[in-house]
């Protein structure tokens, strides 16, 4: 049976945790950001956990990862 091919887009928006939890960066980080508040600014630094619904799908995009 041939190896699965690893889908790289989502490999490169996700990682995995040592406890095998999938973390994301926050969206929204790109431009449009100077009318934030400092507040809002600081949690868009941050990582955030993909939802469990959406780990499935990932898990079967990024076999090998």
């Amino acid at each position: 049976m041939p190896k699965i091919k690893t889908h790289k887009a989502t490999a490169k928006r996700y990682r995995k945790t040592a406890g095998d939890k999938l973390m994301k960066r926050k969206s929204g980080q790109d431009h449009f950001n100077a009318r934030e508040s400092g507040k809002t600014t600081r949690q868009k630094r941050l990582d955030v956990g993909a939802s469990n619904t959406i780990s499935k799908t990932i898990n079967v995009l990024t076999p090998y990862k």
